[in-house]
């Protein structure tokens, strides 16, 4: 009997860019973007394309800006 493979899917990853400062925002959001290596203006990570990330932009999609690739 012969095996068969399958390639798994690569999650596709997600650049995100901190365009917004959280000065004056509650600390929880400070935190997520830390979470994300974002911690100062115009800085941009590469991230894997997680349910866990998703979550996290979602709760500072009003700090980032979010580019798909």
């Amino acid at each position: 009997m012969v095996k068969k493979f399958t390639i798994v899917d690569v999650p596709k990853t997600i650049k995100v860019t901190q365009i917004a400062s959280p000065i004056g925002r509650p600390a929880d959001q400070r935190a997520t973007l830390i979470g994300l290596g974002l911690n100062k203006l115009n800085r941009s990570r590469e991230l894997k394309n997680t349910p866990s990330i998703r979550g996290m932009i979602e709760k500072v999609r009003h700090l980032v800006q979010i580019e798909e690739e």
